[in-house]
């Protein structure tokens, strides 16, 4: 399949390189234009010097971007995605729904958009173990399977457009929140004297221990030894469109709001581009 993509951050690029891996004939685009040459490069296919020509290209259009108004920069314009040709608009990173309806109210006639978000780190990427929401029916997921085996081991089709969105706020939600739960558990653990290893042991062992803690136990103990995976300010973000969410649909989240307090904090404290692991170190610097 002729398939483009845009956004080659910590993600994107294990995802456009298991694209590229499946046999799928891969165009990239990258606001920033060394990493689209060097992923090229490596992977002998092509690179577009704008979006337009990515669309143009292709015929369908992956976009891992980092928030609504970056997605809106690349798909508007004249040279923006939707001046080109490409039928499919693929959005796999974390939106809005608002931003999803957006999309498609301004995709060109005949084309389509599906929001199709993923849970998994970036090691989850590299080894193409992504779990991906599509905000579609299976019928319309059909065709795209092969582009979503390629990045991921399984996809759960939501329904209807804009759905994939909501549901990954609410999962992001629940990391965040393990995230914060968990800075406070090993700082409580710590103040009784506990080694951080031992005290990690145990919560690893204990009915509490989620699948992100144990990949991300070398982070929590070590964070300066580790590369970053996902920052306390992406974290912030994705926690302020998720509250807004709430409000309008009217929902309670008292915890999500302390977890987004606690991020606005530490993204003050110098920590926004710090792993969002660090919040370990941000609760242990606010003890009492």
């Amino acid at each position: 399949m002729r398939v483009g993509f845009a956004g080659l951050g910590r993600m994107g690029a294990h995802m456009a390189r298991n694209l590229s891996h499946a046999g799928h004939d891969v165009t990239l685009w990258n606001r920033t234009t060394d990493k689209s040459q060097d992923l090229a490069a490596e992977l002998g296919c092509a690179v577009a010097d704008s979006p337009r020509a990515l669309s143009n290209a292709t015929e369908v259009v992956v976009t891992m971007l980092a928030d609504d108004l970056s997605s809106e920069e690349v798909h508007r314009g004249p040279d923006g995605l939707f001046a080109g040709s490409a039928v499919t608009y693929i959005e796999m990173g974390t939106m809005s729904p608002d931003h999803i309806a957006w999309l498609a109210e301004r995709a060109p006639i005949g084309a389509r958009v599906i929001d199709a978000p993923v849970s998994g780190a970036t090691q989850a990427a590299a080894d193409a173990q992504l779990v991906i929401m599509a905000g579609c029916t299976p019928e319309d997921a059909a065709p795209l399977k092969p582009l979503f085996e390629a990045m991921g081991t399984k996809t759960l089709c939501l329904g209807q457009r804009g759905s994939a969105a909501v549901m990954k706020l609410a999962v992001n939600s629940l990391i965040h929140g393990i995230n914060q739960t968990l800075a406070e558990a090993m700082t409580l653990a710590e103040a009784g004297g506990i080694a951080p290893e031992a005290a990690f042991d145990v919560i690893e062992a204990s009915a509490a221990c989620a699948p992100m803690l144990k990949y991300r136990r070398p982070l929590y103990l070590n964070e300066a030894d580790h590369n970053v995976t996902f920052t306390v300010s992406l974290a912030r973000k994705d926690m302020e469109v998720t509250a807004e969410l709430a409000g309008r649909l009217g929902t309670a989240m008292p915890q999500g709001k302390v977890t987004l307090d606690k991020l606005v904090e530490a993204e003050a404290a110098g920590f926004g581009t710090r792993d969002m692991a660090s919040m370990l170190n941000f609760m242990r610097k606010d003890r009492l």
